[in-house]
């Protein structure tokens, strides 16, 4: 009698930790999300500014409500000035994509000094923007027009907008 119990005990414990175990593993991703992925325009140059990763808030995209792109990344030396050109583009669809030059002084502190730093930029959606997958390949040029990154991530429009009709 007392085997089985000491059995029962021990199933329980390991039944008890696994529970506990996946319970936590879900809480972790419900509340620690990966970020979007993303992936460098071209894996052979080895870029200056390192990017780590890109959030999008609200995610997915709502029609007429702002949304907000933060890109962490790293630069080994200071960056006095220089560009972002954002090239958005609907997956799927054929034809030059839309593109926005931005200051990067507009996006973060200027001068950046080498280290960490973080890209933070808000944008506002025409209410009758298609609501689908979008492409965004966002370069990064300093003052004197050298490349210093180039990523290219994906973002969702979701069909809610913001809008209602009367």
């Amino acid at each position: 009698m007392a085997a089985h119990s000491s059995t029962t005990l021990y199933f329980s414990f390991c039944l008890a930790f696994i529970t506990f175990t996946l319970s936590s593993f879900n809480a972790q991703a419900r509340f620690h999300a990966p970020h979007p992925s993303f992936e460098y325009c071209d894996t052979n140059s080895d870029y200056a500014v390192k990017v780590s990763g890109v959030e999008i808030l609200p995610d997915p995209v709502e029609r007429g409500v702002p949304f907000t792109f933060k890109i962490p990344a790293y630069t080994p030396e200071p960056i006095q000035s220089g560009d972002l050109i954002y090239e958005i583009s609907y997956v799927g669809v054929e034809g030059p994509p839309a593109t926005f030059l931005h200051d990067l002084c507009e996006e973060t502190p200027c001068p950046v000094t080498a280290g960490n730093f973080l890209l933070v930029h808000t944008e506002l959606l025409p209410p009758v923007t298609p609501p689908g997958t979008y492409n965004v390949k966002l370069r990064f040029k300093d003052h004197k027009d050298k490349l210093l990154t180039c990523i290219i991530f994906p973002f969702k429009i979701g069909a809610k907008s913001s809008v209602s009709a009367i």
